[in-house]
Order: structure tokens, then sequence, then C-alpha cells
């Protein structure tokens, strides 16, 4: 079932409750429906059973001051039943009751409330997922976390005290409204609507300035979580250049900020209450003077002047709730206003109505003309045309700039092309599911990232249902099954934050296996062995080759020696075509291939040597790293 949008342009607490009702009346939940029903029914009865309790304490008050007008439908009750001590056994347990009928209330509404908040944030997170990789190259993940965390604390806020304390606090204003006006005249209800009027326009001109203020500590906030998450996440790199107190220093400088706008808040909530407060207090103190004047005269019994004081008492508890549930609906739309503009982008990328699922039939990769730019005035790729015969591999290099990675991420559709198309077999690739696009592509990227689990969860990631032999057969053919079984806890060994706890070949290696499961006909290798040493890269190199064997398969490479053997290179050039061909063709070109390959072999011969100097004087890294040079 498609939930209805939630809109962040809901300008009043009314439009908000509507928007969320179909989540707190779920179509197809007839229990939840069930219990909505019922807590309905035990609000209702709490806010009538409240009513009694002050008229239980002024025939109390009354019998006890030997005044109690028995007369009337008191009349209906015998004797026994009016005297003080079962008057004051009929106050408490009438206190009682509603007290636990409000407990049944909150108890049948827990589960419809939960249920909405479920919703909602499953609905927020799925909405994360499809969004564009723009989106979240230009997100900061610590604040986003805070948003949605917030924001789902927000949407309970509203969904509980709407529900659950709007309704019976208005009720209850006009039961009491109707008890003073027939009981006491229209000066009594006259008043009481007075203080009611003023206290709710002072709290709700109090709370919407309060409600800026609460923004920004809610900014400060996503401030401070932002830096702390992402210094820690980079633990590493801070330690290297020894900047924790600079780091500290950031953190801190985000958290004084906080600190101001939390106490502003603070302090803000202090003058609402004192307000409210002396609102109240001046009202009650005018309604309770007219009666004390009234029991002088006689026309009152010292019963009625309990009783209007008791429910006045009574009135001042949900009057005050009012002004809290105020405030806490006004703060809960201001945190979840940044989630519900979340759910209101629009998705960058999209299956077109009534997209066919991808037919991988050869695995014939197509660029035609492609254009792309990620922003208008900056072209990065410029009618890029080539073919990835089925089974062939294909090598893209060139400069940092070029290109090349982009190549990778318009496959995946993560971006559109902005002019051309990309076709698998002769299918647009915009025509086809994204799902059964990336199903048909595996990568193994140069970075990999693991998730902070164990080592078979990362590896079983590339198919969720395959079976503990089947993890395992992948990992062998990867060459790391070895290693596992190594450690202590072996596949069930847990890889850490971003999987620190493995090495950058052993982290590749997991990759690896994760797409050998997976059994893609197209691969994508996107500078899968650049940041590794050579003898990791060879080892790298020769579990790569077994897996590309066969299929289809996109290199995108910086180090030339990596894509000798491939079938054609093709090398960009400002996102340009300017040269393709065999490794041996390109080298007899002499061209910007040859260039490139002279300048990395030079390098390398570069350091080969220097190794052999260093080690023929016996000197290590170490020394390199204390200032001694081969020459001294």
């Amino acid at each position: 079932m498609s939930s209805p949008r939630v809109s962040a342009d809901s300008g009043s607490t009314l439009s908000t409750i509507r928007n969320l009702w179909p989540y707190m009346w779920p179509s197809d939940r007839p229990d939840l429906k069930t219990r909505v029903v019922w807590a309905f029914l035990f609000l209702v009865l709490a806010k009538l059973v409240l009513i009694l309790v002050p008229y239980f304490f002024k025939f109390a008050t009354d019998a006890l001051n030997g005044k109690l007008d028995s007369g009337g439908w008191l009349g209906a009750f015998p004797a026994w039943a009016l005297a003080p001590v079962m008057l004051v056994l009929a106050y408490n347990v009438a206190r009682i009751g509603q007290w636990g009928f409000n407990q049944l209330r909150d108890a049948l509404f827990a589960r419809v409330g939960q249920h909405a908040v479920r919703q909602l944030a499953y609905k927020t997170f799925v909405h994360m997922h499809r969004l564009s990789l723009r989106f979240h190259l230009e997100r900061r993940t610590g604040g986003l976390s805070r948003i949605i965390e917030r924001g789902t604390k927000g949407i309970e806020t509203i969904v509980r005290f709407t529900i659950l304390n709007t309704l019976p606090t208005i009720l209850e204003f006009a039961l009491t409204a109707i008890i003073f006006w027939w009981t006491y005249g229209f000066s009594y209800v006259a008043i009481i609507a007075m203080v009611v009027w003023l206290y709710s326009w002072f709290t709700v001109r109090a709370s919407d300035w309060r409600i800026s203020i609460r923004k920004e500590m809610n900014q400060s906030d996503n401030d401070a979580n932002t830096k702390a998450i992402d210094s820690l996440l980079n633990f590493e790199t801070v330690k290297y250049f020894g900047n924790e107190e600079m780091e500290s220093r950031r953190f801190d400088h985000s958290m004084a900020r906080y600190e101001q706008a939390a106490t502003k808040t603070w302090t803000s909530l202090g003058w609402l209450n004192f307000g409210q407060g002396l609102i109240f207090g001046i009202g009650m103190t005018i309604v309770m003077i007219l009666s004390a004047l009234e029991v002088q005269k006689g026309n009152q019994t010292l019963g009625d002047f309990v009783f209007i004081n008791a429910m006045l008492m009574q009135l001042s508890i949900p009057l005050n709730f009012i002004g809290f549930v105020y405030r806490e609906i006004r703060q809960g739309l201001a945190d979840i206003e940044q989630m519900f503009g979340l759910l209101d982008i629009d998705e960058e990328i999209t299956d077109k109505p009534g997209a066919k699922p991808l037919e991988v039939r050869d695995a014939v990769i197509r660029f035609n003309d492609v254009d792309f730019a990620y922003n208008p005035k900056r072209k990065i790729l410029k009618g890029l045309d080539f073919e990835v015969p089925a089974g062939h591999t294909i090598a893209i290099v060139g400069p940092s700039g070029a290109g090349k990675s982009t190549i990778s991420r318009l496959l995946f559709r993560f971006y559109d092309v902005t002019g051309g198309s990309i076709t698998i077999d002769g299918q647009d690739i915009r025509e086809v599911t994204q799902t059964s696009l990336r199903a048909a592509i595996g990568m193994v990227p140069q970075d990999t990232v693991l998730f902070n689990d164990t080592i078979r969860y990362n590896i079983r990631y590339g198919r969720p249902d395959a079976t503990d032999a089947q993890v395992e057969e992948a990992a062998k053919l990867a060459q790391i099954h070895d290693f596992i079984m190594s450690l202590p806890e072996g596949y069930n060994s847990m890889v850490g934050e971003r999987g620190l706890k493995l090495s950058g070949g052993e982290k590749q290696r997991v990759s690896i296996a994760r797409t050998i499961l997976k059994s893609p006909p197209i691969l994508i290798l996107d500078e899968a062995t650049s940041a590794l040493d050579t003898h990791t890269e060879q080892e790298i190199q020769a579990a790569l080759k077994l897996v590309s064997k066969d299929r289809t398969t996109l290199v995108i490479a910086h180090r030339l020696s990596t894509v000798v053997d491939a079938n054609q290179i093709i090398v960009l050039g400002e996102g340009r075509i300017i040269e393709r061909g065999t490794h041996a063709q390109l080298l007899r070109k002499n061209g910007a291939y040859a260039s490139m390959w002279n300048r990395q072999r030079a390098a390398d011969e570069a350091l080969r040597q220097l190794a052999e100097n260093y080690e023929a004087r016996g000197l290590t890294a170490e020394a390199l790293a204390m200032g001694f040079k081969p020459e001294s």
C-alpha cells in the first residue's frame, strides 16, 4: 500500500493531523482501528468521571458541614450512601477510576502511535536510498541522521498529544462551561472564558517566539554532531597529524553555540510558565472572591466554594497542558520540518512508467555519443562513443579529472546522461528498471567500505540468500578463505567501522568475494588496485582476472600495468576519447598513452632503484623518516 505524501508546507496543526491521519487510522490494519475506537471511548469516560470528582468533594464538604441538600436527584440514593465517609470514598474511587481510564487509553493507543512512527521512519529511510548520489555527496551524514532522529520523535509527539490530549481537553472545557453556566450563572463562564483566551493567546505568542530559538539550537546540535562523527570517522587522520586539540576546539565551538541556544530555550520556558501562572492566578482569584461573597450572602454553601475551587484546579491541569501541548506540537513541527523537507525532495533518478526489467543476453555495453555534466557550466564527458563487446575487457585510462569514474556512475545510473544514450544489449538503461540494471552489474571499487558486521555478512551482501557454503566458495575464489580461517572467530570476525580492522588488500578481497557471489554478467573494476602495494596488487590482479573471465568487463584504471592484457584500452582526455587500441598498438602510436606509460615506468624504476640503494646501505623506511638519504 502506498502511503500518502506528508507535506512540509502544512501551515497548521490541523493540516498536519490531516496528513498524519492515514498513519493513525491505517486502512490495512483493522486491529489498530479497533484500538483507536476503544482509546477514544476510554478518553470520554475519563473526562465524564473527572467532572464527577469535584461534585463528590462538594457533597462531602456540605455533609460534614451539615448542609447537604439531599433533595433533587440525590434523593434517589439511600441515606447511608450520602454519609460523609461514603462521599469521601466515592470521591477517591472516582479519582482512581479517572486515572485508570487514562492509563487504558494510553496503553491502547501506544501501538497506534508507534505504528505511525515506524511507517514514517521507514518511508523516510526508503526515500533516502531513492535519492540521487548527488544529494548524498552534498549532505553531511551526521546532520542527516540527527534530522531523522528528531523528526521521528517529533512525529510521535504530534500523534500522541493531538489525539490523546487536545481532544479530551476541549471536551473538559465544554463540560466545565456548561456546569458553571447552569449552576452559577454567565458571569463565572465569562471570566473563565476570558482567562482561557488570554492564557491561550499568551501561550501561542510566547511559544512562537521560542520556536525560532529551538531552530537555532537544532542547527547548532546538527553542526556539533556532524563535526563529532566526521572527526571520529577520520580517527586515523586526526592521529596522523596530531590535531586532536584542533578537533576538540572545533567541536567545543559548535557546542558553545548549542549551549547559548539551549540556555535561551530554558530561560524563555521559565518566562512562559511564569506568564501562564500569572494569568490563571488572577482569573482564579477573581472567581474565588465572587464565590466567597456569595457564601457570605448565603447564596452558596461552603461546598459550592470548595466545588468551584476544585473545578478550577482541575481546569488548570488541562489548561496548563494545552500550553505544553501547543509548545510540544510546535517544537515537534520544527523538528519534523526538515524530515518532511527530505520527503519533499524529488527523486532525480526514477523508473519510467511501465519500465521493464533489463534482459541480459550477451551483456554488450554501448556508449552512444554520451555527454554529461554535473554542473551545466562544466561538461565532463563530450561525445563519448565506444562499445564493450560480450565477454571482452575494455580499460578506460587517463589523467585525474578526465571523467573515468563518471563512466561507471552513469552505467549504474546514479546519474542520467545529459546527451546521447547508454545501452546494454540494445536496451537504453533509462528505459529499464534500476533494480534489474544494478542486479546485472558487479562493482569492485578502489575504496572498499565494509559494514561494521562480520566477514560472512559482508561477503553475503552480494547475494543475501546465499548459503554458508556458497559464501566460503566465493572467499576461496577470491583467495581470502585461508586468511579468514586463521582468525579466532573465522567468518564471524567483525571487520570494524568501515572495515578498519582489515588491511587494504584484505578488504579488497572481501569486495571481490562479494562480487563473485553476486555473479553478475557485467563487471566494473574502478581503480581496484591503485591504492595497494605492488605485491598485494599482483595477488589481487590474479583474483580479478578469475572474476572477469567470460564477463563483459569495464576497467577504470590509474596504473597502466594493470590493463596491458585488456582487449582494448580507451584513453580519455578532457572528457573525450583521444586514443584507443591494444597496449601494443598504443605504444607504437607513441602518443598520450605511451607518454603516460613511460612516466609510470620511470617512476616505478626510480622507486625500485631507491629501494635497492637503501637495502645496500642497510637503511630502512624508518631511516628515511628520520632524515637519512642514500647519498649520505
